[in-house]
């Protein structure tokens, strides 16, 4: 394997109803194994509703903004520098609480499955759906 640059200009977004991801580094986009690296916006309101990954950790980075972040039934409110770590298999949700953009930072490892990335949505599932009314 050989190292590979990731230029912004050059990495399309994938836009989603609550924000946009851009792939930084994943099996397809680099060859990667370890790290799956996406960089996340979060529209003000919106939010990446409870989910798990069930064979990756995860640390999610906040570069700007704030966030609601939820680690299993825990609540934070996270701003710039701050982070989470989120062990393999634990439900967790990100919430942009703040009036502008949140800027995200998500690392995964290792990779799992061709796109070296597998979630399980939740957020309809007690007692998830009801932890945010």
């Amino acid at each position: 394997m050989t190292g590979k640059f990731v230029m912004a200009k050059e990495t399309e977004p994938e836009v989603l109803d609550w924000g946009q991801l851009r792939w930084l580094s994943n099996p397809p986009s680099t060859g990667a194994k370890a790290l799956t690296v996406i960089d996340v916006s979060v529209k003000p309101g919106k939010g990446h509703d409870f989910h798990k990954h069930p064979d990756q950790e995860e640390v999610i980075y906040i570069v700007a903004g704030t966030v609601e972040q939820w680690v299993d039934r825990e609540k934070r409110i996270l701003g710039p520098g701050d982070s989470a770590f989120i062990p393999a298999d634990m439900v967790h949700a990100s919430f942009n609480v703040g009036d502008s953009d949140a800027k995200i930072v998500a690392i995964l490892g290792p990779c799992v499955g061709d796109g070296g990335y597998e979630l399980v949505d939740v957020a309809g599932e007690a007692p998830w759906k009801d932890l945010r009314t």
